[in-house]
């Protein structure tokens, strides 16, 4: 499946500052591609828009049986034993070779197709990752993890994340949102969601993205500093960096 879609990002203090912007990612049924193939999508080799399991878990997965099963080690070692249904992957193409994926979204589904996990991947720019996985999820529920790993040089890591999924189907269109806020001692600090209509992956929309926004991966990692340039001439407190924590994933839950 491909979206069509917005990211949108409000901060309320110390200084407000928000942003909107249009977009398009994949939704990825990763079960079903490891059967059947990824259909018209390149899949771990060169083409203008391609997917590649590297993007993604340790980085060293696509030798021992790509990102799937990196994800279903993890699910094991966090104790979720019964996410053997489909799992839909939300997340950013490679383009042109190139892809920065701030956040990706893993929708682990039981045989019955409810839904066992979520986990939600997240990456900065400085080269590390850091997994929070969400334990019995449930669409429309808030669920909770505490805030452990560095992202906005313009943010502590202390605090906590309040996530929020949807899936709904209106007059025949299907849409998925997924909703982050982050929320301090001094409360709500920082809204962020990303929403998109979804379609069939077909070469005519692949197409329709490169012709769209040639450009989107270098794209998000470009809007990622000038929204921190924006902050800076706010004069938001710079943040130093802590070490990334010691452990891959966080537990979260509802």
């Amino acid at each position: 499946m491909i979206a069509w879609g917005q990211v949108r990002h409000s901060r309320a203090r110390p200084k407000s500052h928000a942003f909107a912007y249009p977009t398009w990612f994949l939704l990825l049924p990763m079960r079903s591609m490891a059967l059947f193939g990824s259909g018209v999508l390149a899949l771990n080799r060169r083409a203008a828009i391609s997917f590649h399991d590297v993007d993604h878990g340790d980085g060293r997965a696509a030798p021992e049986g790509g990102a799937l099963s990196w994800l279903d080690e993890l699910l094991l070692s966090q104790g979720i034993l019964d996410a053997q249904g489909e799992v839909w992957l939300h997340c950013y193409a490679r383009v042109w070779g190139y892809a920065f994926k701030p956040v990706s979204f893993w929708y682990c589904h039981r045989d019955d197709d409810s839904l066992a996990a979520i986990v939600v991947e997240v990456n900065n720019t400085f080269g590390e990752r850091h997994c929070y996985v969400l334990h019995q999820p449930r669409y429309g529920q808030t669920l909770h993890a505490d805030k452990v790993f560095h992202v906005s040089p313009f943010c502590h890591v202390q605090g906590q994340y309040n996530f929020r999924f949807m899936r709904t189907v209106h007059e025949g269109k299907a849409k998925t949102v997924a909703r982050i806020d982050h929320s301090d001692a001094l409360g709500l600090l920082i809204s962020t969601s990303v929403s998109g209509s979804l379609e069939p992956l077909t070469t005519a929309s692949l197409r329709t993205a490169l012709w769209r926004y040639p450009l989107q991966s270098f794209g998000v990692i470009a809007r990622i500093h000038w929204q921190a340039l924006g902050l800076w001439l706010k004069r938001v407190p710079f943040v130093r960096k802590p070490p990334p924590p010691e452990q891959f994933a966080t537990r979260g839950g509802l």
